[in-house]
């Protein structure tokens, strides 16, 4: 009886899912350039024929790079990268027709130091604005 009810579960819930066919892939980076020295995350989204979105993996994408290497989704720049960006391009893999390549830039400059949390305790600048009866 539970096998029963688990596989109409199933059927219930990733039939439609199933159903949707791949209209479209997109890039959605975290940020504006990669790092050197280390795995940045290539995230691709799909649009579904029904209009939701799907996050995408490299199950069901192939990911491609001439100048790094891909592991899974994660695009690995060594420290010693000489170029100053990459093309990557995102193959669906059920269906070669959709695709999509972008150049992404390296980033050149070093991260800058943080604030201590002291010098965050001290910073007395208001956050957010108050209005009305709190002047």
């Amino acid at each position: 009886m539970k096998k029963l009810l688990l596989l109409l579960f199933i059927a219930t819930f990733t039939s439609p899912l199933l159903a949707q066919k791949v209209d479209s892939i997109y890039f959605h980076l975290y940020t504006d350039s990669l790092k050197k020295g280390q795995h940045n995350y290539i995230n691709v989204d799909a649009k579904l024929s029904n209009g939701r979105w799907q996050p995408m993996t490299a199950k069901e994408i192939t990911f491609s790079c001439s100048t790094a290497n891909f592991s899974g989704n994660e695009l690995i720049i060594p420290q010693d990268f000489s170029h100053e960006k990459v093309t990557v391009k995102a193959v669906l893999k059920s269906n070669s027709a959709v695709w999509i390549e972008r150049t992404i830039w390296i980033k050149t400059k070093p991260d800058g130091a943080l604030p201590t949390k002291e010098e965050i305790m001290r910073d007395t600048t208001p956050t957010r604005k108050t209005k009305g009866k709190n002047k």
